[in-house]
């Protein structure tokens, strides 16, 4: 197109100013942080505050989502607390992330509510889940029918697979709409530019190998104290690597119920086992490390107000992982009914929950991670403005 052709018009979308606390002070850290730029190389986040003089609603949002916590510009600021700037970049940051996984859910009343009661929330609607199933156990068969192996040893005995389907299905399909359009919310409210396919594949790739997890030298992040350490990114690795590889196995195992006309149980070394038991070992394992760490992280890393959110996220994956595997080991069993009510209530309340706490922030930072991949490759807005 010629400079001197008229442009077509577009759309344009209105850009609110940062008018809550937690947005405001995300936008007062970060103008401070562009006048010093001493951390510009630690992560994401900084380069991408340079392309910036303002810092608006929608630009606080995209950056708190960028921000992966490693806590190494706080140890590494000259205007940290008990500076009178008192500049504190991961606990801005988390507080803003925090609002985004309610203003952004879908409906914003249940982002509400699992924002300030997530703990809670999650152990009674596992716990219900799980009661509910075994009363259902119960009434078909009376006591004797929770405490003593199922018919054919295995779980179809107790839960027949168009049942199981039909209680799952909705809430799976509830779990993708919700996520669905929250992270389409935040997206056009990112105003993202054009795509790219190189973008795209280096967005990939630092999401996959957690990147900004390096503590902005490869080092690690910081916990409870000034020390570095790996320990936070390997916990993330096993625990989303161990989740994926569960659910791969669930689609395994489907395509070889539906496709092949091969109904479990399956064998020991049987690609969906295989796939389920690595993956329950990595996704306990991590998100045990996960608690651990949280419970030791110093108080200034993060927001203390979202310790019973993510406290209750990384609780069910962690009872979702153990009562999969011990339901494994229970094979033929007379505790396999309970073992069975228990895992399937975890399960249900994990995915009924998964669009409004942590999970919906990794896949927001996922968005994010491809703005600022998309953003690097575009002329900067500083650079405009001067031209």
């Amino acid at each position: 197109m010629s400079p001197l052709e008229p442009r077509p018009p577009r759309r344009v979308i209105p850009i609110r100013a940062a008018s809550t606390t937690a947005e405001s002070e995300v936008a007062r850290v970060m103008q401070i942080c562009n006048a010093c730029r001493y951390c510009e190389g630690f992560c994401a986040v900084f380069p991408a505050m340079t392309r910036r003089l303002s810092f608006a609603a929608a630009d606080a949002h995209y950056l708190a989502n960028l921000c992966h916590n490693c806590g190494a510009c706080l140890h590494a600021c000259q205007y940290a607390p008990p500076h009178e700037f008192s500049v504190n970049v991961p606990q801005a940051m988390a507080r803003l992330r925090g609002q985004t996984y309610s203003d952004y859910a879908w409906p914003p009343a249940l982002g509400r509510l699992y924002q300030r009661s997530g703990l809670t929330l999650a152990t009674a609607l596992a716990v219900s889940l799980a009661l509910f199933l075994a009363l259902g156990v119960w009434q078909q068969g009376g006591g004797a029918a929770l405490l003593q192996a199922p018919s054919g040893g295995n779980f179809y005995g107790v839960f027949p697979h168009h049942l199981l389907v039909s209680l799952f299905a909705p809430v799976f399909a509830w779990a993708c709409l919700a996520l669905g359009l929250g992270v389409r919310r935040f997206w056009r409210h990112a105003e993202p530019g054009p795509h790219s396919l190189d973008a795209a594949v280096e967005a990939s790739g630092q999401a996959l190998r957690l990147t900004h997890l390096g503590g902005g030298h490869g080092e690690g992040c910081n916990n409870e104290d000034d020390a570095f350490s790996l320990w936070r990114r390997r916990a993330h690795h096993a625990t989303f690597y161990g989740f994926m590889a569960c659910f791969a196995a669930t689609c395994v195992a489907t395509l070889y119920h539906y496709g092949l006309g091969w109904p479990a149980p399956y064998p020991l070394l049987s690609v969906p086992k295989l796939l389920g038991t690595v993956g329950g070992i990595s996704l306990a394992l991590g998100s045990a490390g996960l608690g651990w760490l949280h419970l030791r992280r110093h108080p200034l890393q993060g927001d203390r107000a979202q310790r019973p959110m993510d406290l209750g996220f990384i609780g069910l994956l962690f009872l979702v992982a153990s009562s999969g595997l011990a339901l494994m080991l229970s094979h033929g069993t007379a505790a396999l009914p309970l073992l069975l009510c228990l895992h399937l209530g975890a399960v249900m309340a994990l995915f009924a929950t998964l669009p409004y706490g942590k999970f919906a922030h990794g896949v927001y930072r996922v968005a994010a991670l491809l703005k600022s991949s998309i953003e690097k490759r575009q002329p900067s807005r500083l650079k405009l403005a001067d031209d």
